[in-house]
């Protein structure tokens, strides 16, 4: 990952997120919300107000 991909995510005001069983990501927030499901290699946590993702190993899949 670069620097940037690093980086945990910011979550605004009034916008929600949800990790659910095999990485569905659910965002919730005033203009609608986003349902996506991500790499199940991807480590994807909410810690407070942002959101940190980690990946286990450094595989070219992973990478994409």
């Amino acid at each position: 990952m670069s620097r940037i991909g690093r980086l945990p995510v910011a979550i605004p005001a009034g916008v929600t997120v949800e990790v659910a069983a095999n990485n569905v990501v659910t965002v919730t927030g005033p203009k609608g919300t986003l349902v996506k499901e991500l790499p199940v290699e991807m480590e994807i946590k909410v810690e407070g107000e942002e959101v940190v993702v980690k990946i286990g190993r450094a595989s070219c899949r992973e990478r994409v």
